[in-house]
């Protein structure tokens, strides 16, 4: 299987995977079950699980753990999918088509994933220099029957669609071959699923830098005709480019001009720029909106309101950039998130500037890191958290937190330690990113006051935090860490860690990892 392109090499102005590469990774069996009701089971109570990597000299981990759906997962009750995709605030999700839930039906433990991309002798021993392409994967799914390609693409679109989200920014990595017929099935899966799940058609131009317009407009007419297809509210069809300054504008003039000559199709651009302030005026009088793929660390997302405060001036709707982290071992590069700090930022970012839309970079990039989706060693943490920024962003209130939960996240290795398994080309921390740090936190959502605890190699922490959400933040230490809630006596909630963090790493893994007292911990009661 090719490698897809890697696109986004943004300039240092503005930007754009962890142990599941250990060799010795357990090619497990296969729980079974999969996806979710509403005709079918959706993952939320899905029993699905694959074989986790090992960690160093421990023994064999147990299977994923199946996890509590959504409505007794959160730490607040989410309002109905109906109320949220009402509201004029637009939530959508980066799907990058080269990783589905499952690329070739097999079973997890012994698919393409787990043989090739997680493994740094994979495809051959390509990803050897950087110990393989990825550092997790998509959540696993058992091998289905029939039209098992389809059927994920449903669950993926059921999935963001109860997490709240409106629909999913398609990557058009190519016209035709796989990943463009992935992206045509996608479409034909969200309208099965629901109608009003849109697709925001997103041209690669790095991709596809040397297509011509008239082929591009044909290509994004025939994925127009799907009822899915994203559309500003006047009807016509959004075309929000990656990388758009890539091309000028008398060159998408001529993309638009034949939509809508030749396709009897009209359209707009919501360009997404790596530099936005440099190409906004020219853009402007093609574009309904702006966008940027934004930075990926929490300390540098001080440009938002002069951003949307440029776009709003110029007439425009803005999409805002929102993000979990980025760390990329084929290009060598990554930023320091600060464990939930970035995703926090940036979602308070979008709120605080009253944005339009929100666009998650990404829902499932994996080769970058950035990936929102429920996934092998981040469960649903990214995700939930997403739902609840989101619920206030589409609402105008915060949600009243009604269940103590604690999501704790870390790296499973120290920033600075050298890989066992060494590696011609590491990863470095990129140049407008906040300074490296080796920490544990604890998010803790507090219903009433409480005692916030994080455990962790015979060292604990405590403080007595006030009703509402608290980062509890410490330093990393090796083994695994627990993070709990504690009021009156009682522990309200608990969650530890899945993967120990290793002195001695066997490969650079520089991913925060994510796990969540709601979907896999324990509660009160329990």
């Amino acid at each position: 299987m090719p490698l897809p392109p890697h696109r986004r090499i943004p300039p240092v102005r503005r930007l754009r995977l962890p142990l599941a590469v250990l060799l010795g990774l357990a090619l497990l069996g296969l729980v079974a079950g999969t996806g979710l009701a509403l005709g079918g089971r959706d993952d939320g109570g899905q029993s699905t699980a694959a074989a986790r990597p090992l960690p160093q000299g421990a023994a064999a981990s147990p299977l994923p753990k199946a996890v509590r759906p959504a409505a007794e997962a959160l730490p607040f009750d989410l309002p109905a999918v109906r109320t949220l995709h009402a509201s004029g605030k637009k939530v959508y999700a980066h799907y990058f088509t080269p990783y589905p839930l499952s690329l070739d039906n097999q079973p997890p433990g012994a698919d393409y994933y787990a043989r090739n991309y997680l493994r740094p002798e994979g495809e051959s021993g390509k990803h050897a220099a950087y110990g393989g392409l990825l550092r997790d994967r998509p959540r696993p799914v058992a091998p289905g029957r029939g039209d098992w390609q389809r059927a994920n693409l449903e669950q993926e679109v059921r999935t963001a669609r109860d997490a709240g989200l409106d629909g999913f920014t398609v990557d058009l990595l190519a016209l035709s071959g796989p990943n463009w017929d992935r992206a045509k099935l996608l479409m034909t899966a969200a309208h099965a699923v629901d109608p009003g799940f849109r697709i925001v058609l997103m041209p690669d131009m790095v991709a596809l830098a040397g297509t011509d317009p008239g082929t591009l407009a044909a290509r994004l007419a025939e994925l127009a005709a799907s009822p899915a297809a994203g559309r500003f509210a006047d009807g016509r069809l959004v075309v929000s480019p990656f990388k758009a300054e890539a091309k000028d504008p008398a060159w998408w003039r001529q993309v638009l001009d034949a939509l809508r000559t030749e396709h009897g199709t009209d359209a707009a651009l919501l360009p997404v720029f790596l530099d936005f302030p440099a190409h906004a005026e020219r853009f402007a009088p093609l574009s309904e909106g702006f966008s940027e793929w934004g930075n990926r660390s929490y300390t540098a997302q001080d440009g938002a309101a002069a951003d949307v405060a440029r776009a709003k001036g110029l007439g425009k709707l803005w999409m805002q950039p929102v993000s979990v982290q980025d760390a990329r071992p084929n290009q060598g590069v990554y930023d320091e998130a600060g464990n939930t700090a970035t995703l926090r930022a940036s979602w308070q970012a979008a709120i605080d500037t009253d944005a339009d839309w929100v666009q998650l970079t990404t829902w499932n990039d994996y080769s970058e890191g950035t990936q929102f989706a429920p996934s092998l060693h981040n469960g649903y943490t990214y995700l939930d958290l997403a739902s609840y920024y989101l619920t206030r962003f589409k609402t105008g209130d915060w949600p009243k937190i009604v269940r103590d939960t604690v999501y704790v996240t870390s790296r499973t290795q120290f920033a600075a330690a050298s890989p066992a398994q060494g590696a011609a080309r590491p990863m470095r921390l990129r140049d407008n990113s906040a300074p490296a740090r080796d920490t544990v936190e604890a998010l803790a959502f507090l219903s009433a006051p409480a005692a916030v605890r994080v455990l962790q190699d015979g060292a604990t922490k405590e403080e007595r935090l006030n009703t509402g959400v608290h980062p509890l933040v410490v330093p990393l230490r090796t083994g695994t860490a627990t993070g709990e809630i504690w009021r009156d006596g009682t522990r309200t909630a608990s969650v530890r860690t899945e993967y120990p963090v290793q002195a001695k790493p066997k490969v650079q893994d520089l991913q925060y990892y994510g796990v969540s007292s709601g979907r896999t911990g324990t509660t009160a009661g329990e």
